[in-house]
């Protein structure tokens, strides 16, 4: 990651706010969570694997999200046709955005990865929570409120993995 990440800009929800601004607050808390535990870490530290067989690393947590914010925002709220081959994964590499980190440049995802969080703050602009969206979702209609709670469930889940492999690689734990 780099020094412009925006765990140096990770502020702490607020206590008291309304519900949307609460849900965003909380959304970008954890994104910041998520770059402040792959800060100051070379490419190799960011691709180490936790241990087998999975083949979860920081990079691969980075470019699974970037997958996870592509498909909410664009896919099932923007309604966007996207082109399956334009991910990490395929149907021959299933969890591609883990497996396929060996070759992966940390600089280019962590990019893709802030370009979808910024398509997904702009997406949901102004939107009302209960706005459903205009993709679906496994035949479902989804409304932004549970595309929010689920993205936010989606971070904490695996920030805690990000914490344990960051502990792994150089010791730090906290934030």
């Amino acid at each position: 990651m780099t020094d412009s990440s925006p765990a140096t800009l990770r502020t702490s929800p607020p206590f008291a706010a309304d519900e949307a601004a609460m849900l965003g607050a909380w959304l970008d808390f954890h994104r910041a969570t998520l770059a402040l535990k792959c800060e100051g870490l070379t490419p190799e530290q960011l691709r180490e694997r936790a241990c087998p067989p999975s083949s979860m690393s920081l990079l691969g947590l980075v470019r699974h999200l970037t997958e996870v914010e592509r498909h909410w925002f664009r896919q099932v709220l923007d309604g966007q046709d996207l082109d399956p081959s334009g991910g990490h994964w395929s149907a021959e590499f299933p969890d591609g955005d883990f497996d396929l980190v060996d070759g992966a440049d940390p600089v280019v995802d962590t990019a893709a990865w802030q370009a979808e969080v910024a398509f997904a703050r702009s997406a949901v602009e102004g939107v009302p929570l209960d706005a459903v969206g205009r993709g679906r979702w496994r035949g479902n209609e989804v409304t932004l409120r549970w595309i929010l709670v689920h993205m936010i469930e989606e971070y904490a889940r695996h920030n805690g993995h990000a914490d344990l492999l960051r502990e792994r690689i150089d010791g730090s734990t906290g934030e």
